[in-house]
């Protein structure tokens, strides 16, 4: 699942805010109990099924199986509101049939997915930074934006990135941006600075 976002018009123009969406609690210490590195299947894996479709628009495309949507709701509501500091996200592979997790290794939430797994593919990659230490980055960007703004800095969007690689930053300047950023938060702060312009509403009827 890639980034969920909510918009917010501002006076000074439109900025697209993404909420990681933990819950309460942030986690456990599951993280530093180390589960396997390098990345590892789950059972379902072992077997091969066949993709499914529907028709949109008179389009042939990919669906999620029910089964394996489950199992994803299962995983992504485990992970942030009991393993936060090890789950960074999820993703669906429709073409193949299975989901990607992407988790700082522990061996708590290797568990975790594989009981919530039951018969579904489930593919587990390692990721850098958990889903609460990038909401406290991902708050604190944003509490920050009225500075950036006075720096001349121009942010559109903040969001946490699905596969744990940081808090990704949209600006129209990044190298300015990149320079900025490291004074300010350090050279080991998970920040990823993309250029990107501003958003532009959806036209309406």
């Amino acid at each position: 699942m890639h980034r969920e976002r909510v918009v917010r018009l501002l006076l000074a123009g439109v900025f697209v805010m993404t909420v990681p969406g933990c819950g309460e609690g942030g986690g456990d210490d599951s993280a530093q109990r180390t589960g396997l590195t390098g990345g590892w299947r789950t059972a379902g894996c072992e077997f091969s099924r066949p993709a499914q479709y529907t028709t949109s628009g008179g389009r042939r495309v990919p669906v999620t199986p029910p089964r394996l949507a489950a199992a994803m709701e299962r995983i992504d509501r485990g992970g942030r509101e009991r393993f936060a500091d090890s789950f960074a996200g999820i993703e669906v592979d429709q073409a193949k049939v299975r989901a990607i997790v992407y988790r700082v290794p522990s061996a708590a939430f290797d568990d975790f997915i594989r009981g919530s797994a039951e018969d579904s593919c489930i593919v587990v990659r390692d990721a850098a930074h958990g889903a609460a230490e990038l909401t406290e980055w991902h708050d604190r960007v944003v509490a920050d934006l009225p500075y950036w703004t006075s720096q001349g800095t121009r942010i559109t969007t903040v969001g946490s990135r699905h596969d744990g690689a940081g808090v990704e930053v949209g600006t129209r300047d990044p190298d300015s941006a990149r320079r900025g950023f490291r004074d300010r938060y350090g050279d080991e702060a998970p920040l990823v600075i993309v250029e990107e312009g501003p958003v532009r509403p959806l036209p309406t009827n």
